[in-house]
């Protein structure tokens, strides 16, 4: 009996320290560093009664996930600010820089595949700062409000080893504010973009 005991005893705690080992090897927090480029829908809405384009942009980026099991993460997104040209009937009439902090929950299929699909929702707040007309507004004070909205994620990891990872992802973003020209709405700025991106991750 005492024998038995022993070897149950001994039996746990390897169970244990092997438990503690995957633990430790399937590290909770994954952060990424990469690219995105900010891709705004094609139709961006109506200023002044003219046809409103804004341009792409791409820029440096920064997410940190946290795995809170083998296949639900939080994720939060950073980035350096976006540029942007809006133009009315083709006519280049203002520029604006914005940060679009993100917040979802990812899905991870397959998790200690190679190659792992993973889906998201979440919620997207965007700051516009440094609005300024140019062209036809030259001289005038224009702003775009601040938006919250909905958030959608997908993409996949390809892991390199147990701590690197390669991710190939696609996020939409629910972003509109209204436009302002001293201090008269004009119309509201529809951008509602799709931003690609390649990025490099680590599990620590």
């Amino acid at each position: 009996m005492k024998a038995s005991a022993l070897a149950l005893t001994a039996l746990a705690l390897a169970l244990g320290a092997a438990s503690a080992a995957h633990a430790a090897d399937t590290s909770p927090w994954v952060f990424r560093v990469g690219v995105h480029t900010v891709n705004p829908k094609s139709n961006n809405g109506t200023l002044a009664g003219m046809k409103a384009t804004i341009n792409s942009d791409t820029k440096p980026t920064f997410s940190i996930e946290y795995m809170f099991d083998r296949n639900w993460g939080v994720d939060v997104l950073a980035a350096l600010p976006f540029k942007h040209t809006v133009r009315l009937n083709g006519v280049s009439a203002a520029t604006t820089k914005h940060l679009p902090p993100t917040v979802g929950v990812n899905y991870h299929f397959m998790p200690d595949a190679t190659v792992s699909p993973f889906v998201g929702v979440g919620l997207n707040y965007t700051n516009f700062f440094q609005t300024r007309g140019v062209g036809p507004l030259q001289g005038t004070h224009v702003s775009i409000a601040n938006s919250f909205g909905a958030a959608a994620h997908a993409g996949l990891d390809f892991r390199i080893n147990d701590r690197w990872l390669a991710t190939a992802d696609v996020r939409w973003m629910s972003i509109a504010g209204d436009v302002k020209v001293n201090g008269t709405k004009v119309g509201k700025a529809k951008i509602d973009p799709l931003a690609y991106g390649l990025s490099i991750g680590y599990r620590f």
